[in-house]
């Protein structure tokens, strides 16, 4: 395998010139540079990406702390992310915590030790310790895109979750439906919140009264959306139909549902949430609150490649609309 060495040889230059041309940190005059790539043809020589790395203190690897990429939502955000750094010559590192706050920091001291250019995190569960790492390397590029208050380097994600509650019930609402119950997230989180203050103000303002017995809480997983349904189905009485505040935890309401002998929308209709991509595949295709994943994934690297080149960056708010998309889960009731 030929070494720079060899390049510098057969170009008749020194070792240092040909740095200067693979890196552009020198003028070389014109004649010199096609002395130069001509050698490195002719020689097949491929520069080491790891000393380059460490000469030019740049890596051109990004790299991403998630809680699962097998999380539809989330597989839709790195894609986003993903195909922003391709698109700038950045390659992305990803690493999953797992949903387990102990993997964080071994996530997190891996990529820091591969010495990535920048650092995005997106975490559901509780990141405190992340943010506390990250706040002993300043010199890091970093965003963090939490679903709460701004502070620092965290990006907040304003997505609207307590209109999209608000439209998913209505939904149910304008199609007759006066029974209605939900499945929430973990009640600790602000998204489940939000939701469920939109569920409550469609109910109210359509005068409608909301049976506690109802409301049950999941984990926005397929497992529990089955557990919950699992559950309302042993009630002497049910809704007509039901909010599910995930797509993924709505795929368990349903399964549960058609093991129990129902048929959705006939017996029961079901309005999902996020729109992720098999949404549309399900039996019958979700009705949801679409959520757009991957350009929130996609700003938020470039936010990131923003700070990584010392460039002017965004607002710390990244912004979703959520938007009814309408399928074949909801029965219009006479």
């Amino acid at each position: 395998m030929a070494t720079i060495k060899d390049v510098a040889n057969k170009a008749g230059v020194s070792i240092s010139t040909v740095s200067h041309v693979l890196n552009s940190t020198r003028f070389v005059a014109e004649a010199t540079k096609e002395r130069v790539f001509l050698a490195i043809k002719e020689l097949n020589y491929a520069p080491s990406a790891v000393a380059r790395s460490l000469k030019v203190n740049r890596t051109r690897t990004i790299g991403m702390l998630v809680t699962t990429s097998t999380n539809p939502f989330f597989a839709e955000v790195i894609r986003g992310v993903e195909e922003a750094c391709s698109a700038l010559g950045y390659t992305l590192i990803l690493s999953n915590s797992g949903g387990e706050v102990a993997r964080q920091q071994a996530s997190l001291r891996m990529l820091i030790e591969k010495r990535v250019d920048g650092i995005l995190v997106m975490l559901s569960e509780d990141a405190s310790e992340v943010y506390e790492l990250l706040g002993t390397h300043p010199e890091l590029p970093q965003v963090i895109m939490e679903w709460g208050d701004t502070q620092g380097d965290i990006y907040r994600i304003q997505d609207n979750a307590e209109q999209g509650g608000y439209l998913a019930t209505k939904h149910l609402i304008d199609k007759g439906h006066k029974a209605i119950g939900c499945i929430t997230g973990p009640a600790s989180k602000s998204l489940t919140v939000e939701r469920l203050a939109g569920f409550k103000r469609a109910m109210k303002e359509a005068g409608l009264a909301i049976n506690p017995d109802w409301i049950l809480e999941g984990d926005f997983e397929p497992e529990g959306g089955c557990a919950a349904m699992e559950q309302l189905l042993t009630q002497q009485s049910r809704p007509t139909a039901l909010f599910v505040f995930s797509d993924p935890m709505a795929l368990g309401v349903i399964s549960a549902a058609h093991m129990a002998g129902l048929h959705v929308p006939e017996d029961l209709s079901v309005i999902g949430y996020d729109d992720v991509p098999m949404a549309g595949f399900f039996s019958p295709p979700l009705t949801t609150i679409h959520q757009p994943k991957y350009r929130l994934g996609h700003k938020a690297a470039k936010i990131l490649l923003a700070k990584v080149n010392k460039e002017e960056s965004d607002s710390k708010v990244l912004t979703l609309h959520p938007e009814l998309i309408e399928r074949n889960s909801v029965r219009e009731l006479v």
